[in-house]
């Protein structure tokens, strides 16, 4: 919940009551803190994006950062109404977005299987609207995709893990699939938020059940 701002989170949005948002950026994306790369296009010419919401996306990224292969990842908003929207907006739940995170990677060097797996083992996709302590829509889970094979490949690996779930006693996937809309870069500040803060909040657990890996390969 975005208690630091003292804004209470509302759980539902509709276009009328959604702030109006601007029609530029909220700030011009420069290099990755950690990896040096772009934060933003153009991105390496045979480079694939995936797009992930797992919580508060402060530790979120780490996750995907530290992996090999990855290009450059980056945080913001997505499946929302309002456009450019700033975090406090977001945290009032008016605009609808989620906080995600943006992954840029070498499909050669790392898949999109992979990818989902880290994805389902960092967070509990079962919560619905909140990651442990943080409520809010802003922090529902999350696959948002960019072709057909991404979607199929997200939808699998989500009914191969709620196998995997549901055999360890835990509840239904509350997870959003749908085709990436508009990705909406969040305020610099936190953009790789826990390399520039190393004791800075991050409020994502897994639920300790493993995700098997390549789900479309061993079911081709």
């Amino acid at each position: 919940m975005c208690a630091w701002f003292g804004i209470e989170t509302n759980s539902s949005s509709s276009p009328e009551h959604a702030p109006p948002g601007r029609s530029k950026p909220i700030w011009s994306p420069g290099s990755h803190d950690v990896l040096g790369t772009s934060l933003a296009p153009p991105f390496p010419q045979d480079s694939e994006r995936a797009l992930f919401a797992l919580g508060c996306f402060w530790g979120a990224e780490r996750i995907f950062w530290l992996l090999e292969g990855v290009y450059t990842t980056a945080v913001g908003y997505a499946a929302g109404l309002t456009p450019n929207p700033t975090y406090q907006e977001v945290c009032t739940g008016a605009t609808g977005h989620t906080e995600v995170v943006l992954v840029v990677f070498d499909p050669v060097r790392i898949d999109y299987e992979r990818l989902l797996s880290v994805f389902w083992e960092g967070h509990d996709p079962t919560q619905g609207m909140r990651q442990g302590n943080d409520r809010g829509t802003q922090y529902r889970s999350g696959i948002y995709t960019f072709s057909p094979v991404q979607l199929t490949a997200a939808t699998a690996s989500r009914e191969r893990y709620q196998e995997q779930l549901s055999a360890s006693g835990l509840g239904a996937i509350t997870t959003q699939i749908e085709p990436a809309g508009e990705f909406f870069y969040a305020e610099e500040y936190h953009q790789q938020y826990v390399a520039k803060n190393p004791d800075g909040y991050c409020g994502i657990v897994g639920t300790g059940v493993s995700c098997p890996i390549g789900v479309i390969a061993s079911e081709s």
